[in-house]
């Protein structure tokens, strides 16, 4: 995976601005995502009582990270009817599944850089 697998999921220029370009912040900041999108995951489901929870810290450290597509899902979800959770509960495991495929080929990409030089 490398930068050309880029979906334009992430909007990696908010994060970067955000660490002031620095590759090994930016690499902190994203092994915290994917870190902690390994533990919100499984609370992305309707009959689990803090699936609202989840939904909305994923949509604060998306928008952090530069994942727009992925904090307006997560708002339509978050302030959704109960009736539509599950579904929409899919919506957010998918864009989140979009947006860890940007970040690792990213993390890929700084790696790579680290090497050069």
């Amino acid at each position: 995976m490398a930068r050309r697998d880029l979906t334009g999921a992430v909007d990696f220029t908010v994060l970067e601005t955000m660490t002031g370009g620095m590759d090994d912040v930016t690499e902190e900041v994203l092994g915290l995502f994917v870190q902690q999108a390994a533990l919100w995951s499984p609370l992305l489901d309707a009959a689990s009582e803090g699936w609202r929870d989840a939904v909305h810290t994923i949509r604060g450290a998306g928008a952090g990270i530069g994942a727009r597509d992925l904090a307006a899902v997560c708002h339509e979800v978050e302030h959704g009817e109960q009736a539509l959770a599950a579904a929409g509960l899919e919506r957010v495991r998918t864009a989140l599944d979009v947006a860890l495929g940007d970040i690792a080929a990213y993390r890929h990409e700084l790696m790579l850089r680290g090497l050069k030089g």
